[in-house]
C-alpha cells in the first residue's frame, strides 16, 4: 500500500495528471517532525472544502493534522497552498461523507456505503469518519 500511496503523491501532485478531486496533503509528523505526504481527495460541498479520513481517526495523517494544530499544506495539480483544516463536529458530516463516496469511490469499502445510500446511513458512520473543512492560511 505505501507503494501505491508514493504513486499517487507523484500522480496527484502533478499538473495536467492529477485527477480532479485529487491533492497532496503535506503535514508535519507528530512525532520525526519530518512533512509527510499523503494523496487525498478534496470534496466539495456548499462551496468549501473537506478533507475526509475514510480510514477513521486512527490513521496517521488524521494524528498528525491534529498535533500540528491544523497546519497543513495541499499540492493541487502543481501547487501548493498553506491551509488551516478545521475539524468538523460529528453531527455536521453527514452531507459531507455523501459527497465524498460520490467522488471518492475507493473510499466506498472502508465507509460501507454508497452515494445513494439514505442520509441518516450517514449520519450513523460520522463519528468514526473525521472531516477537516480546507480554509486557506495566509503564507
Amino acid at each position: 500500500m505505501r507503494f501505491v500511496n508514493r504513486l499517487d503523491v507523484l500522480l496527484y501532485g502533478a499538473r495536467r495528471l492529477s485527477p480532479r478531486s485529487g491533492a497532496v496533503l503535506k503535514v508535519k509528523g507528530r512525532r520525526s517532525g519530518n512533512i509527510t505526504s499523503v494523496p487525498v481527495a478534496v470534496t466539495t460541498y456548499r462551496n468549501a472544502e473537506f478533507l475526509v479520513s475514510m480510514l477513521g481517526p486512527d490513521a496517521n495523517w488524521v494524528r498528525n493534522v491534529q498535533a500540528a494544530g491544523g497546519k497543513a499544506t495541499l499540492r493541487r495539480r502543481g501547487r501548493e497552498t498553506p491551509v488551516l483544516l478545521e475539524e468538523v463536529p460529528a453531527e455536521q458530516r453527514a452531507e459531507v461523507l455523501r459527497r465524498y463516496v460520490a467522488v471518492a469511490p475507493g473510499a466506498r469499502p472502508h465507509l460501507g456505503l454508497g452515494p445513494t445510500a439514505p442520509l441518516p446511513e450517514f449520519r450513523r458512520i460520522a463519528p468514526r469518519h473525521p472531516v477537516f473543512r480546507i480554509r486557506e492560511r495566509p503564507r
